[in-house]
């Protein structure tokens, strides 16, 4: 997991992207979420430990297609395969609304995408071999 600690700056720098994106995004969809400095602590521990597993799947990634499509593509089939069910299943069993998954995984999308966008633009470090 060296390649956590040589993408350093590029992982916090698309973790505060991600976190601006979330804030907005909740700003529009649910303000009611938008409370107290712990949320922004779990946001923020969370999203950064998502985004070094994204860069972990970015700098792994085959070079089969363009770099966008590949850095795009990457976070949407993560998001797809791992986020999605996860959410569904876990907000069906709580009972939660439908529509609370929809806004949530499309909140986890946008970072995502943004994550990996500024991973992209930044650039990152494979570890030494």
């Amino acid at each position: 997991m060296i390649y956590i600690v040589l993408n350093g700056v590029a992982i916090l720098s698309a973790t505060l992207a991600g976190l601006v994106f979330g804030a907005a995004y909740y700003g529009l969809f649910d303000r009611s979420r938008l409370r107290g400095f712990a949320t922004f602590v779990i946001a923020f521990v969370a999203e950064a430990w998502l985004c070094a597993i994204l860069a972990g799947a970015l700098i792994l990634a085959p070079p089969k297609g363009s770099v966008w499509t590949m850095t795009l593509g990457s976070a949407f089939v993560i998001w797809l395969g791992f986020v999605v069910p996860s959410l569904a299943a876990s907000y069906r069993f709580r009972a939660l609304a439908g529509r609370a998954v929809l806004v949530d995984c499309g909140y986890w999308l946008g970072v995502m995408l943004v994550q990996a966008a500024v991973l992209r633009l930044i650039g990152l470090v494979p570890p030494p071999v």
